[in-house]
C-alpha cells in the first residue's frame, strides 16, 4: 500500500512517536552524539532539535521511506546541522568502513527486518573507538505482556510498517560482538505495556574489544 506507507504512515508516527517520556530520554541521550553521526531510521527527525551541532560534524541520515524524508527536511531546516540523506534501509549502509563516531538507533532495530545484517553494517562503519547509541523497543520481562506482545505483534507490523514486539535488542547487540557500556529499560507507560517496554543506552563495537586485548 504505497499511499499508506508514503503518506498516512509517516504522518502517523510523527503524531504519536514523540510523546512526552520518549522526549525527555531522547534529550538526555542524543546530545551525547559527536563527530561524524549516522542515524539509521532518521524518520521524521524527532531527534535532530536535540543533537549538540558543536559536538556533531556532520549527520548522516538514513531513512528509506520518501514521505518520513519530506517531513524530517522541514525539522533538517530549523537546525545548524550538516545534514545528508540517504534513502537506503539500514540493511545497506552506504558508507566505509570505519568512517563513523557514533550511529545513532531510535525505535528502528525493532522494525528493521534484517536485523543481524543492519547490526553487522554498524559495526563495519564504527570507528573502532566509536559507539552505538539506542533506544528501541522491544520485548518485556513479564510472561503476560510477552503472551499479549506475541498476540499483537502481527497486526502492530502491519500497522506500523513492521514493527516487532518480540526482539530482544540487548541480546542481539551481543550476539553481533558489541559490549553493552550503558544500559537502562523499563516500561514508559503503565498502558499499554507491550508497546512501552524500552532499552536505552550506549553499545561499544567488537574492533574496540579487540584492540583492548
Amino acid at each position: 500500500m504505497p499511499f499508506y506507507r508514503d503518506f498516512i504512515y509517516p504522518r502517523l508516527v510523527d503524531m504519536l512517536g514523540d510523546p512526552p517520556p520518549i522526549q525527555k530520554i531522547r534529550q538526555q541521550i542524543i546530545p551525547l552524539a559527536e563527530g561524524n553521526v549516522l542515524e539509521i531510521g532518521a524518520g521524521s527527525g524527532a531527534n535532530f532539535p536535540h543533537y549538540d551541532s558543536t559536538r556533531v560534524s556532520k549527520l548522516y541520515a538514513l531513512e528509506p521511506n520518501l514521505g518520513m524524508i519530506r517531513l524530517a527536511e522541514r525539522r533538517a531546516h530549523r537546525t545548524k546541522l550538516h545534514i545528508e540523506f540517504l534513502d537506503l534501509p539500514g540493511e545497506r549502509i552506504p558508507l566505509e568502513d570505519g568512517s563513523i563516531d557514533t550511529v545513532v538507533s531510535t525505535f528502528t532495530l525493532c522494525t528493521i527486518p534484517g536485523i543481524v545484517e543492519a547490526i553487522q553494517g554498524i559495526s563495519r562503519i564504527l570507528r573502532p573507538d566509536g559507539k552505538l547509541i539506542f533506544f528501541e523497543l522491544g520485548l518485556s520481562p513479564d510472561a503476560i505482556i510477552q503472551c499479549w506482545q506475541k498476540r499483537l505483534e502481527p497486526i502492530h507490523r502491519r500497522l506500523f510498517q513492521g514493527l516487532y514486539l518480540t526482539r530482544d535488542i540487548p541480546s542481539l547487540f551481543k550476539e553481533g560482538g558489541f559490549q553493552i557500556e550503558q544500559l537502562e529499560q523499563g516500561y514508559l507507560a503503565q498502558f499499554p505495556k507491550s508497546l512501552s517496554y524500552c532499552w536505552w543506552g550506549i553499545a561499544i563495537p567488537p574492533a574496540r574489544e579487540q584492540q583492548d586485548h
